[in-house]
């Protein structure tokens, strides 16, 4: 087992550099930012919901809002999300949480898989809780969860190591699928330091390749589907979804920004796709086999994301071009239609600040 100082050491980790410090006070305008988006999507018992989605709530959700929570010093309702979620979405047999809850449904949580986004979330959220307020207990159930990570969502697929999307369904006879969105690379750091394993920095590293090798289109996107075949590696499109850069990759450029990598293809890629002047309005997808778009405009949320991606490729805050133009992360709060397009404007405005943006 690695030490911190250890894996501190190793060359991959200098993709991320060095780690922003966690306690800073929140801003007036984070603390308005999240707290318009509590009193718009968070039940009074800590449960948040999706509003564009049948009212269900998934770990992606929670996870998101606890971060949220501790970045505004609102132990209050990070208590209520924490104590929703451990009671609902907790699984039996391990530190993980089943990843959908659907209100009106005879059994709300139908089906015991995980998703590894949410548990990164609310791993990282647990642990800068516990170093936000002093609990012991806050970190020590972080480090279970990346413990149980590490155990069972960990895999080797073709010359990669790759993360699962959840421990059932995605091991194929000869191809693995990963959802390239689940690669929150600020959270994985974070949970590295914590609980030190080479596999981290494996899927870290890895991570980035498969990121930078699995592109298409005519703006070298990241789809919201990944397949990895297992003999060579080879990287493909699956056909079990549509072959899209849409909802789920569009949080890839939002992580690559929260880690300042405005280098990378996928976010390079994301910008100019963006910015690109033959589109009439900022589209929310594309379709990455005909290089069609989406028939109507992103959300406020897509258009943060946006705007801290292009502001990061242009290299800081003067932000050009068409996503340039919308309202940077961190500067007024956002527009909330519904759920998703929230979610996406709270963590842009955590990365923009992590990042140095603001």
């Amino acid at each position: 087992m690695l030490t911190r100082r250890a894996i501190a050491a190793m060359p991959t980790l200098a993709i991320f550099g060095r780690a922003p410090a966690r306690a800073q006070s929140p801003t007036d305008l984070q603390r308005a930012e999240w707290l318009a988006f509590r009193e718009r999507f968070m039940a009074p018992e800590g449960r948040i919901v999706d509003t564009g989605n049948r009212g269900i709530s998934h770990t992606e959700g929670q996870g998101w809002a606890l971060m949220s929570a501790v970045r505004a010093d609102d132990r209050a309702s990070f208590d209520r999300i924490l104590s929703w979620t451990v009671q609902l979405l907790k699984r039996p047999q391990d530190e993980l949480f089943a990843w959908r809850f659907r209100p009106n449904a005879s059994i709300p949580v139908d089906d015991p898989n995980n998703a590894s986004d949410g548990d990164l979330f609310i791993a990282w959220a647990l642990l800068e809780a516990g170093e936000r307020w002093g609990s012991r207990d806050h970190v020590a159930h972080g480090h279970a969860i990346a413990r149980d990570m590490l155990r069972l969502l960990i895999r080797r697929a073709g010359p990669y190591t790759v993360l699962l999307p959840g421990v059932r369904g995605f091991e194929r006879s000869d191809h693995t699928v990963i959802n390239p969105s689940y690669y929150a690379f600020p959270a994985i750091r974070a949970l590295a330091q914590v609980a030190p394993d080479p596999d981290w920095l494996r899927v870290a590293a890895d991570g980035v390749t498969i990121l930078r090798r699995g592109r298409f289109g005519r703006w070298g996107l990241p789809p919201d589907w990944l397949a990895v075949r297992g003999n060579d590696g080879l990287l493909t499109i699956p056909g079990d979804w549509p072959p899209r850069f849409s909802y789920d990759a569009v949080r890839v450029p939002l992580y690559l920004s929260w880690m300042g990598l405005g280098t990378e293809p996928g976010l390079v890629g994301a910008a100019e796709f963006w910015n690109d002047p033959r589109h009439r309005r900022l589209p929310a997808w594309t379709d990455l086999t005909t290089n069609s778009v989406s028939p109507y405009p992103a959300s406020p949320g897509i258009g943060a994301v946006a705007a801290l991606a292009t502001a990061h490729r242009v290299g800081g805050s003067g932000a050009t071009g068409r996503a340039g133009r919308l309202a940077m992360p961190g500067t007024g709060i956002p527009a909330m239609p519904d759920y998703y397009s929230g979610a996406l404007s709270l963590l842009s405005t955590l990365a923009a600040r992590d990042s140095g943006l603001i």
